[in-house]
């Protein structure tokens, strides 16, 4: 695999470790909807995931991560749309899609 490709998955996996970092424990949406500073730092994860994955589509258009591009667009619209990025939207991002992007990114890594 592309070198570079491999400090993406990385930035990639340390943004997700950041994320779970971030999320109150227990995992409790309403503390997270309170806590503007833990929902930026969330969302600005989110960017780099997107911004990393958006730069190994342009090297591996077919990398086996799912809705990669989906990733990608996500990052779009919480930098130009940030006034429709709703806290239910970052919320089910970091609790249900993160855990298998990160699995995936695992996965990568031990291939590469």
């Amino acid at each position: 695999m592309h070198e570079e490709i491999n400090v993406w998955l990385e930035d990639i996996d340390r943004a997700i470790q950041e994320i779970n970092s971030f999320l109150p424990q227990p995992l409790n949406f309403h503390d997270f909807k309170k806590d503007l500073k833990t929902k930026r730092a969330i969302e600005r994860n989110i960017e780099i995931i997107g911004e990393a994955m958006s730069r190994i589509l342009k090297i591996h258009p077919n990398i086996e991560i799912s809705h990669s591009r989906k990733i990608v667009d996500t990052r779009n619209r919480i930098i130009h749309g940030y006034d429709s990025v709703s806290d239910d939207i970052i919320w089910l991002i970091a609790i249900r899609y993160l855990p298998v992007l990160k699995e995936e990114v695992k996965s990568l890594q031990k291939k590469g």
